[in-house]
């Protein structure tokens, strides 16, 4: 019998055609579809023959590689044949009565005959899937390659590429890409899990906030610093491997909402080891800890009230984003600092950036309050 959904309604069965032996990110094309489709709550999926059974049918190639915002896409557009822009039809959803159509186009090299494809809707990867991902805070029209041992590395450098966010710190937008390519594909192959990646990095957490109350800065900043590499691979590793779980988003987001006032209250406290004590250390603990808050609070406003994240509003939001007073461009601050031989200065230059940031943001919910009475705000990112 086949499953359905809470409508009642049947979800359709998926049949994976053909295989191939070359693995992506350590996962062969085959398991990597399946779990594509299991994201998409399609968990019937065979292989062999294709067979008509009356009931809706997804149908993949295994020798081409599938964003998989296409494969959420397809499985919610019955009636529809995907074709690569070179003309290739590479997967289909096809209704009940449309399965013959479905597979005989995916087998015929001469796919784009609309003869061969009866009434399937004919849809190329940018119509299926859109250009913008509010999840990841971009625009980057969704891949679909095909899969060959030569074009592996183009392959795998896209799909990292698709698991990045759009709008980020400075630190993790151009410094941290290409490093983390390669430690999340050793990751992927040893069979490293993402959530086994966050909890190095919780470790890591709590090694910087003893390193700083006690004043060893740099072991601590080094221990800061390569958390903060981590906390960008759990992520990609998680994306690349279409292994994301709740618990591991939460696990993961919860330390990072969580550590950075932590990690300036533990400097400040090793300011006072070293001999370079605050003189006025409770008016800046409450302007780095309490602005924190505040710019968290701020962003959680703006997305209660405009329905997107402050970030992604307008291009100055986006780049403001690099350099706001968050973990990464903070640490930046304190590294400059202490290589000055400063690390006290480091500090009141995080405490008046916060302020400056705070203020920023406020000005931005102002300004979007405003905007909104001439018509909704959107992000620039999906016109």
């Amino acid at each position: 019998m086949a499953e359905t959904d809470k409508t009642g309604e049947r979800r359709p069965a998926a049949h994976i055609v053909g295989s191939s032996p070359i693995r992506l990110w350590g996962v062969t094309s085959s398991e990597r579809l399946r779990r594509s489709l299991a994201r998409a709550s399609v968990r019937d999926v065979r292989t062999g023959e294709v067979a008509d059974d009356g009931q809706p049918l997804i149908l993949v190639r295994a020798d081409w590689v599938f964003d998989d915002a296409l494969i959420a896409s397809l499985v919610r557009q019955p009636g529809t044949l995907l074709l690569a822009d070179s003309g290739d039809a590479v997967a289909a959803h096809a209704a009940p009565g449309q399965v013959a159509d479905a597979a005989r186009a995916l087998a015929n090299a001469d796919a784009a005959d609309p003869r061969l494809t009866g009434a399937l809707r004919r849809m190329g990867p940018a119509e299926l899937g859109g250009a913008y991902d509010k999840a990841l805070r971009k625009r980057m029209p969704p891949y679909l390659l095909r899969l060959t041992e030569a074009g592996l590395p183009a392959i795998e450098r896209r799909m990292f590429a698709g698991s990045y966010k759009g709008v980020t710190d400075l630190v993790t937008k151009y410094v941290w890409p290409r490093p983390a390519q390669l430690v999340t594909k050793w990751c992927a192959v040893a069979g490293i899990t993402p959530n086994q990646v966050t909890a190095a990095s919780l470790v890591l957490v709590l090694a910087a906030f003893a390193l700083f109350w006690h004043g060893h800065f740099w072991l601590g900043l080094l221990a800061a610093w390569i958390m903060t590499f981590l906390d960008t691979v759990d992520g990609k590793l998680a994306r690349v491997t279409l292994t994301s779980t709740r618990f591991g988003n939460v696990f993961d987001h919860g330390i990072d909402l969580v550590h950075p006032p932590f990690w300036w209250w533990a400097w400040m406290v090793g300011l006072e080891q070293v001999g370079l004590p605050l003189p006025q250390f409770d008016l800046v603990l409450a302007i780095v800890f309490g602005g924190y808050i505040a710019q968290r609070l701020q962003e959680a406003i703006f997305i209660s009230a405009f329905g997107i994240q402050m970030h992604i509003w307008r291009p100055f939001d986006s780049w403001f984003r690099l350099i706001t007073a968050r973990r990464n461009p903070n640490l930046i601050l304190l590294t400059a600092a202490l290589a000055l031989g400063r690390p006290d200065l480091g500090m009141l230059a995080v405490a008046a950036w916060t302020a400056i940031s705070f203020l920023v943001h406020g000005a931005q919910i102002v300004q979007a309050w405003f905007a909104r009475r001439h018509g909704p705000v959107e992000s620039w990112l999906s016109r």
